[in-house]
């Protein structure tokens, strides 16, 4: 592995920020982001007014300095881009290292980070923020506005001239009921936002229609039992501890025409197994995803020698994945990958 990836312990830390993965939540609270745009809805101009997390976010002009929080996401800044305005970020704190999306990966390292100390969670302290004059504060979920952790909060923020937004399903940090279809509201919000809504619509559109047809070639099949973990990652005390349960994954699955093996493994985002019961339970293949990892498919590799009872081991079922597995724009080229990687025959 690489000696310049982040320690796996500390990038677990903050993804159980965003997951829950360390903490149970049987909360099923959406956020309000103001609800969908009709494609028909042409460019909206301002002003524009978002409910977000309880919060009334009016915005008259479009945002001008950008300050993309981490989160442990790429969520926002990948959102961004796809829009056409990545030039507006004068901090982004973002980052996966790869992406199935060409280019991104390099476009994202390209952004300025506004050359700030960050702190414990790898993000921007309330100082350093409110020195960055923001107009708009992008954060994954609202620990990133909580000032218990040292954050600026939305009112301190918004007596500064920035506006703020939580993403979809991060009002309450429980990520486990995210869909698709959160994927989307954010594409509209930031469409509407930065008044860029028509663009919007055309990548929701492309990224519908791209689903349907995958979806159209594997239905009728049978629904392979997948494990989704992320690789050389710990979030608990067990061997296997970033196992997913529950979440977006699962509904990008579905699509692809697979199940997870381990969806009723934990009541949140993530499960934290013992080797036995991984090894106990037969897995047809494997979707390893790289969050700052990589070679995530050594991984794979690994884990199908360690197991070699699973039908996955014996077919050399798997794909590894980064990006496109999140919240974000392109979970349709999740769903294409893996079910090339499950029904080959079907494309």
């Amino acid at each position: 592995m690489s000696n310049k990836r982040p320690v796996a312990a500390a990038l677990a830390g903050a993804l159980c920020l965003v997951t829950t993965a360390c903490a149970d939540s049987s909360t099923d609270k959406r956020a309000a982001t103001g609800g969908k745009a009709s494609a028909a809805a042409a460019k909206s101009g301002y002003p524009v007014t978002l409910e977000n997390c309880g919060v009334s976010e009016k915005f008259t002009e479009e945002p001008s300095r950008v300050v993309v929080m981490n989160g442990a996401s790429v969520a926002e800044v990948s959102t961004l881009l796809s829009l056409g305005v990545g030039d507006r970020i004068v901090a982004n704190q973002q980052s996966y290292g790869m992406s199935e999306v060409t280019g991104r990966a390099k476009a994202i390292k390209a952004l300025p980070t506004g050359n700030v100390k960050l702190n414990d969670a790898y993000d921007v302290p309330r100082e350093a923020m409110i020195g960055l004059r923001p107009d708009l504060v992008l954060s994954t979920t609202s620990y990133g506005f909580d000032e218990k952790n040292g954050f600026a909060t939305r009112d301190q923020l918004k007596q500064v001239g920035a506006g703020t937004y939580v993403s979809p399903q991060g009002c309450d940090q429980d990520t486990s009921k995210m869909t698709i279809a959160d994927s989307y509201t954010l594409l509209r919000d930031m469409g509407r936002i930065f008044d860029v809504s028509d663009r919007a619509e055309k990548l929701i559109a492309a990224s519908e229609k791209n689903i349907a047809d995958v979806s159209a070639k594997v239905q009728g099949d049978k629904q392979p039992e997948v494990m989704i973990l992320f690789s050389n990652m710990a979030m608990g005390g067990n061997d296997f501890s970033s196992v997913v349960a529950k979440g977006i994954y699962n509904d990008i699955l579905a699509k692809a025409g697979g199940s997870n093996a381990f969806a009723s493994a934990s009541r949140t985002s993530f499960a934290d197994l013992s080797k036995e019961k991984v090894a106990a339970t037969d897995v047809d293949a494997l979707v390893v995803i790289g969050y700052n990892d990589p070679n995530p498919a050594a991984y794979a590799k690994k884990l199908l020698k360690e197991f070699p009872q699973w039908p996955a081991a014996k077919n050399n079922k798997y794909v590894a994945l980064s990006d496109s597995m999140y919240l974000g724009p392109s979970n349709d080229l999740a769903v294409e990958k893996v079910a090339k990687m499950l029904h080959p025959d079907k494309f």
